[in-house]
């Protein structure tokens, strides 16, 4: 499975009051695909997947799946610090005809390698379907190191990682210790280019909701040996990529969506909408 290399980690849109949006999402989708991406993520994150029901999850599965076919992978975010829950949305996924499944590192309990492996294990044994683990230690609590991924990779439905420890000394050690053919995502915009640099695949993007066309362009470029167009596109991003994380995520992406039209609404609680000065940096920006 190539999930391809550039993946956009997707919003979840909101009703004024505070229902999911399953059209617009549907709209959102399409509108990713025409701008770049190759994969969508479905409830990570990204998608405030911590304050999605199951219910919810699985109707967004179906929802974005129906609107872009095959047009590109649907990854369904259905990870989370509860093996069996993680496991009964993976199989709801799985039968609703997702391309795979994210798998972030279990939060706020923080187990040790081992229960890491143990939990990724038997969530793999639950599904046929590619999973990519999802590392990022600033928002988990606990860091996946190289060497437990290394041993995660030899499970044979176990293809990828989302990268976003930060630490490029990290990712080179990881990439040092996984197959050829395990796949290294950047889970940090910043970082694309130098992550590829090292020899990682592609990312998994927040930016690409607002700059898809552009980050394809900077990936093609740099495969293609175009170094030099690829760095220019790079610092001409930047501000982009730094400029949606000037407070939690998702609130700038989501914010920066609704200025560019599509009625996603506003976030839940216990996040809250971005602030008058942060929506003025965020126009500012576009």
């Amino acid at each position: 499975m190539d999930f391809g290399r550039l993946i956009t980690a997707m919003i979840t849109p909101f009703t004024e009051n505070d229902e999911v949006n399953y059209s617009e999402a549907q709209k959102i989708a399409q509108y990713l695909v025409d701008n770049g991406s190759d994969g969508i993520v479905v409830t990570g994150t990204t998608g405030e997947s911590p304050t999605l029901t199951k219910e919810e999850k699985i109707k967004l599965y179906a929802a974005v799946k129906e609107a872009v076919g095959n047009k590109a992978r649907v990854i369904a975010g259905t990870g989370s610090y509860n093996t069996k829950e993680s496991i009964a949305l993976t199989k709801e996924a799985e039968k609703l005809g997702v391309d795979g499944v994210m798998l972030v590192v279990p939060y706020y309990n923080k187990p040790c390698q081992n229960g890491l492996k143990a939990h990724f294990r038997a969530v793999a044994e639950s599904t046929g379907l590619p999973i990519m683990l999802y590392n990022i230690p600033g928002r988990t609590g606990i860091n996946l190191l190289p060497e437990t991924v290394a041993e995660l990779a030899q499970v044979s439905n176990i293809v990828a990682i989302k990268e976003a420890s930060g630490n490029l000394d990290q990712v080179s050690q990881l990439l040092r210790l996984v197959p050829a053919n395990f796949r290294v995502y950047s889970g940090d915009d910043s970082l694309t280019l130098p992550m590829l640099s090292l020899g990682c695949y592609g990312v998994v993007s927040v930016a690409a909701h607002i700059v898809g066309l552009q980050m394809k362009k900077m990936i093609e470029s740099y495969l293609a040996g175009n170094i030099e167009t690829a760095a220019s596109l790079h610092r001409e991003l930047i501000p982009v990529f730094k400029g949606l994380f000037i407070t939690t995520n998702p609130v700038p992406v989501k914010t920066a969506m609704a200025l560019k039209g599509f009625q996603v609404g506003s976030v839940r609680l216990p996040l809250v909408p971005a602030t008058e000065e942060i929506k003025a940096a965020i126009a500012k920006l576009l």
